[in-house]
């Protein structure tokens, strides 16, 4: 027999390992390699192969490998049992290796491989194609068998199903929701709505304390939407005292609600929307004050009676007419965001990693704001923020001096404060520069050391409480009674707040030098408040009013117990705040560690004593309604009769149109307007007429529900051809056309 065939009757030993058997392909002649590795036909070990092997033994897998498609350890484990139990295996492997002859040794087995099938006995050749089949469908499972899975995966938990778009996008909606800010945002609007109602029950038709402030108030949010719309240039030559020059600028301007004098016309819209802002000043005073007090380092609950402490104490209930008094949220508010920005706070001082320009652009916004809503309160505050300035740059010189380096600032720190400054300085400027312009053409406008007298509250103001307050007005009515001044000298700030803010002298989170420094706040303010009270206000009030550009326009001292309030909510919230950390510090001892219903009480009550002692019960009239002759009359216009009180109620009705008219009521009263009254007492005759046409009036309109018991209560039906006039009945009035 040849050595190219196989030996009939004799089966090739089984391979012990998993893999397929497979069939021996004896070496031909045609090479070398193969016919010096072989004896009697059977296949030796040649040790130039077995070399060749080992040194090419990667080489050689990897070729294999990508020939049957497996890349796995089980598959090289299978490749050296089979190499162990049979060397035919292994030299059949060997040919894969590279080499000199491994292409023709590779032809040579493909050879004999075929000349073994057509020789070998029906059994061979039935156990090599099983091999071979087997081979097949090992290679084709190593390419396409799944991976097994874990024998515990039908135990796990099913997979968290994908969220819908619908949910992904309700998620951060719903953190915003719930998020500190949001939530005190919203319970200081509810709240604001509950501690004044009924002001939005009928919106449109009443007013809250009384309709005189109120429809004024209601005009200039008008005029200023409507002229910055329609005019800019004409903002402070407004359609009233026509036809003074810088009229708007002869009271404090709410400028700063401007934005919603856009929306409406007419005296219903003007009602609706002050009794929409008189609700939100409340809200974003509470909502100041307690972000105030969060950043300084109060707690949630301490802050919170802060900020319903500022809003609604007593002695505001008498300020329920003056909305610019109302209107001071933007005070606290905008002293959170300098201090957030700077990275300070009173319990724990300067940190500057904590600094972030953008928070002291929004500071020194919100402070220009609040100062365009006018001085009354914004001229304190404006002095205040200079001051603190001072101070913050002479600590930081003093510790330089000291220490030869300074804390660090930064320069986009510095940068924001000096263009934030210069903006704020420069809205108060631009504020400040038709009051200058009044004063100049009205010098009797300027306020007396004697006007400041007649409004300074003695010191038992401190103590007695407005008859607005639902608490303490039928209780204090004695105490009012001696005072000669109710509305600006009865300046109860709480008496739960002096108490809070009493302990808070001894027990707070606050640390002692800045419990002083609050207390010392407090005494300052309120000497101040006292005006010429104190000592006859020789060394307090009177300097700053005779040497502080601007302070002698504030006739009213007792408006500065809103600093008062606010350091004595200060104080009140490091007193509550220490007191819910040691509540937080009890429960944490009990087993389970949560706070009982009688812990909760202690925490919460503070709060709750603060808002009902803020209850009130201030009046809602109703607004005279705009007589049918104001809708249509054409100006210049003069409504008779003419006073203070019924001039604020024809500047709101003439928001139909804004037609010039003579009539107006502010803090003072031009003598020109002084002197048209005087002159209009006889109308209708010659000389009254005549003066009105040389005034410049076009039009007089003569209310008959407001004649009883004045001259015009004979001459209202009086004829009228003589005089070269004409005499209309519109509604319920007269109009006069000259």
């Amino acid at each position: 027999m040849t050595t190219g065939q196989s030996k009939p009757g004799k089966a090739r030993p089984a391979s012990t390992g998993d893999g397929p058997i497979r069939p021996a392909a004896p070496p031909t002649g045609d090479t070398p390699a193969a016919s010096a590795g072989t004896t009697n036909g059977t296949t030796r070990d040649d040790p130039a192969q077995r070399t060749a092997r080992k040194g090419a033994g990667t080489t050689a897998k990897e070729t294999v490998d990508e020939q049957a498609g497996v890349n796995t350890a089980g598959t090289a484990a299978k490749d050296a049992a089979d190499e162990q139990a049979d060397p035919d295996t292994a030299d059949t492997a060997a040919t894969g290796a590279p080499g000199r002859n491994g292409r023709a040794e590779a032809g040579a087995v493909k050879a004999d491989k075929a000349e073994s099938v057509g020789t070998t006995s029906d059994g061979e050749q039935k156990a090599d194609d099983a091999e071979a089949a087997t081979a097949r469908d090992g290679k084709a499972t190593d390419e396409a068998k799944p991976v097994e899975s874990d024998r515990w995966e039908a135990f796990a938990s099913a997979p968290e199903p994908r969220p819908s778009w619908l949910i992904r996008a309700a998620r951060p909606v719903g953190r915003f929701l719930v998020h500190e800010w949001t939530l005190a945002a919203l319970a200081s609007l509810a709240l604001a709505v509950l501690m004044t109602w009924p002001t939005l029950r009928y919106p449109r038709y009443t007013l809250p304390q009384d309709t005189w402030d109120p429809s004024l108030q209601a005009w200039q949010m008008a005029w200023s939407g409507h002229i910055l719309l329609a005019d800019p240039a004409r903002l402070w030559q407004s359609n009233t005292f026509f036809p003074e020059l810088w009229s708007f600028a002869f009271s404090d301007t709410l400028l700063g609600y401007a934005p919603a004098g856009m929306l409406g016309s007419g005296p219903e819209d003007a009602v609706l929307r002050y009794n929409i802002m008189f609700v939100l000043a409340h809200a974003l005073a509470t909502l100041g004050a307690y972000a105030l007090a969060r950043q300084l380092g109060a707690g949630r609950i301490g802050a919170a009676v802060a900020g319903v402490g500022y809003a609604y104490a007593p002695w505001l209930l008498a300020q329920a007419g003056h909305l610019h008094v109302l209107s001071n949220g933007g005070i606290p508010l905008a002293l959170a965001m300098l201090a957030r920005g700077h990275g300070w706070s009173l319990r724990h001082g300067y940190r500057p990693e904590r600094r972030h320009d953008g928070w002291v652009y929004g500071g020194w916004l919100v402070a220009a704001w609040q100062i365009s809503l006018g001085f009354g309160i914004g001229l304190p505050f404006a002095y205040f923020l200079a001051v603190a300035a001072l101070v913050a740059a002479v600590l930081f010189g003093v510790r330089w001096l000291r220490s030869g380096r300074t804390l660090p600032f930064g320069r986009r720190l510095l940068v924001a404060d000096l263009v934030g400054g210069v903006f704020f300085a420069g809205v108060g400027a631009l504020m400040a520069f038709p009051y200058f312009q009044v004063t100049e053409l009205h010098p009797y406008a300027e306020r007396s050391v004697g006007d400041i007298s007649i409004f300074s509250p003695p010191a038992s103001g401190f103590v007695t409480a407005p008859a607005e307050s639902r608490i303490w007005g039928g209780l204090h009515e004695g105490a009012r009674a001696a005072l000669p001044f109710h509305a600006e000298m009865t300046l109860l700030p709480g008496f739960v707040l002096y108490a809070l803010a009493f302990g808070g002298l001894f027990f707070s989170v606050w640390r002692l030098r800045h419990r002083l420094f609050l207390l010392v706040g407090v005494l300052v303010t309120m000497v101040f408040a006292m005006g010429t009270r104190f000592f006859d206000g020789t060394f307090t009030y009177v300097p700053l009013f005779e040497h502080v550009p601007g302070w002698n326009a504030l006739r009213t001292p007792g408006r500065l117990m809103l600093w008062v309030t606010l350091l004595l909510a200060l104080l009140a919230a490091g007193a509550v705040t220490a007191l819910t950390d040691r509540v937080r510090e009890l429960a944490a001892q009990r087993v389970p560690s949560w706070p009982g219903p009688w812990l909760r009480i202690a925490t919460l009550l503070p709060l709750l004593l603060v808002t009902v002692e803020g209850l009130n019960t201030t009046p809602h009239p109703v607004v005279p309604r705009q007589p049918a002759a104001m809708r249509s009359a054409e100006g210049p216009l003069l409504v008779l009769p003419s006073d203070q009180g019924l001039d604020q109620h024809v500047m709101l009705w003439s928001t139909s149109g804004f037609p010039d008219v003579a009539n107006g009521g502010s803090g003072f009263t031009p003598r020109q307007l002084d002197d048209l009254r005087r002159a209009s007492q006889s109308f209708p005759d010659q000389n009254s007429v005549n003066y009105l046409r040389t005034y410049g009036v076009r039009t007089v309109v003569l209310l008959r529900d407001e004649v009883p018991g004045t001259p015009w209560e004979i001459t209202i039906d009086a004829p009228v051809e003589s005089l070269g006039i004409t005499r209309q009945e519109v509604g319920d009035a007269v109009v006069y056309r000259l």
